[in-house]
């Protein structure tokens, strides 16, 4: 799954929550990569989540 950015309009990318990382930084998996996203814009997280990931920040939570 795919959307956009309130603020750009550019794509955002679906990732599951690997695993959380202090503060405010999670791993997650995104198109068979895993990478460290910022979690700031979202209030609560958890491993098995799914999040909408553009430019480095979730910036919607999909759900589990």
């Amino acid at each position: 799954m795919t959307g956009r950015c309130a603020t750009c309009a550019d794509e955002g990318i679906e990732g599951r929550v690997l695993a959380l990382i202090g503060g405010s930084l999670a791993e997650v998996e995104m198109e068979g990569q895993v990478r460290e996203v910022a979690m700031d814009l979202l209030d609560q997280v958890a491993i098995g989540d799914l999040v909408l990931v553009h430019a480095g920040v979730a910036i919607a939570h999909l759900g589990r």
